[in-house]
């Protein structure tokens, strides 16, 4: 028996250590300590963390790596980084968007990240947006999984024609249904467009994804219609709530309302931590709101909650770097999860969780499962977020597609060692 690939001596998510993992035709092909066999490449671990690759299950690809173009987000809010995008839109053209598309996608892989769902603006009659990454999706379809949701950024009601222009993209292939029902020109508009989109999902057997109540208005409550028209139209376990940051601001009776009735709908929900931290509380004086929804509360529920990274270097957020374990930092931090199970779960936020809501195939490191892994200079998942380690390997359908050298640092002290590296710094180490 030969394989393509071994990775000798990793530790697994779940805690398995001394494992080798054998990888033959894409394949994770055999799962055990000690694999005795020839192959045409072989990594030794030397103990470290092995993970199936990130996920981000929310993202604007789109506008990715725009900032400054026209200009920057002078106030930092939301509404501005609207506005500021409406003014680039039709200057850019879709060579522009596929360039940074493209080049956004080169830093995902160097961080594991390599499944994406990005929202494309369908909002304007020439579709450059949806043109555009229908074309990266093709380019990276061997290396990265991307998932396109058609999103009315402007509003499908609020912009003449958006209805039209969606169901256009749809048509050209985008995968999921999206919407905006908080930024409808009233709330009886945004109720009715979460209608007439999951009706529309429903029709053509299409998931949803709704930027939902992204707000600091407790009275923003769009994911209740969200909720009633998934259990409606029988799509329960097809939608999912983005953002849903006005429950951050809701009565706590309501909110107990409000979660059963999304536990009732199999609903699926995207906190945003870096984004939602940033651009939520901008009214408020002191107190100031977190503006993350509630993550704690949702996932006890027994929803599916995942972390996306929502926006990097764009008219939202100026900062980012494609690495969702810095994603899951903010998050473990804003939702006070600091106690060793949620840590835990934060990591797991960022791979296993948001690969249900993608619905991907062949996902984690299991016999028959696709070979897609990531080696990480740390030894276990609580570490891999405290220290945001460097991907020494990232591996797709069993070959190594991006590698980097070890982190670590000469120290000229007498007395002390002459190299440190970050991974050695462990509890009782």
């Amino acid at each position: 028996m030969s394989f393509d690939l071994i990775i000798q001596n990793a530790t697994l998510p779940d805690g398995r250590s001394g494992i080798d993992i054998g990888c033959r035709d894409g394949r994770i092909a055999a799962l055990e300590a000690g694999i005795i066999a020839e192959a045409g490449q072989v990594i030794d671990a030397k103990g470290l963390l092995v993970s199936p690759p990130f996920v981000d299950a929310h993202f604007h690809l789109d506008a990715t790596l725009s900032l400054g173009t026209p200009r920057m987000n002078q106030s930092g809010t939301l509404l501005e980084g609207i506005a500021l995008w409406g003014e680039l839109k039709p200057i850019q053209t879709v060579d522009e968007i596929i360039d940074r598309a493209m080049r956004y996608c080169d830093m995902a892989v160097s961080q594991g990240l390599l499944a994406v769902r990005t929202h494309v603006d369908v909002s304007d009659a020439d579709l450059k947006t949806v043109q555009a990454l229908l074309q990266v999706r093709e380019n990276v379809k061997d290396y990265l999984d991307l998932q396109l949701v058609a999103f009315p950024q402007d509003g499908v009601f609020r912009a003449e024609g958006a209805d039209k222009h969606l169901l256009r993209a749809l048509d050209m292939g985008v995968d999921v249904v999206g919407g905006i029902p908080h930024f409808e020109r009233t709330m009886a508009d945004g109720a009715r467009s979460v209608t007439w989109l999951c009706e529309v999902a429903a029709e053509r057997g299409l998931q949803v994804d709704m930027h939902c109540d992204e707000s600091d208005d407790p009275m923003s409550r769009h994911v209740e219609t969200l909720a009633y028209e998934t259990q409606r139209l029988g799509l329960q376990g097809r939608v999912a709530g983005s953002h849903l940051t006005s429950m951050h601001s809701m009565d706590n009776y309501f909110v107990s309302k409000l979660t059963a009735l999304m536990v009732e709908a199999e609903m699926q929900v995207i906190a945003n931590p870096l984004i939602n931290i940033m651009l939520q509380g901008r009214h408020d004086t002191y107190p100031k709101r977190r503006g993350q929804t509630r993550v704690r509360e949702l996932r006890d529920a027994g929803l599916n909650v995942a972390f996306g990274s929502d926006c990097v270097m764009d008219p939202w957020y100026s900062l980012g770097s494609a690495d969702m374990l810095e994603v899951a930092s903010m998050g473990l931090h804003v939702g006070q999860l600091s106690s060793r199970a949620d840590m835990r779960w934060c990591f797991d936020a960022v791979t296993e969780l948001p690969a249900k809501i993608l619905g991907l195939e062949g996902y984690g490191i299991a016999v028959g499962n696709k070979a897609d892994m990531v080696l990480l200079q740390a030894y276990d998942p609580i570490e891999a977020i405290r220290l945001k380690p460097t991907r020494l390997a990232v591996v797709r359908k069993g070959r190594v597609i991006a590698e980097t050298p070890p982190k670590l640092t000469t120290l000229s002290l007498e007395g002390r060692p002459g190299e440190v590296d970050p991974a050695s710094f462990r509890p009782g180490g």
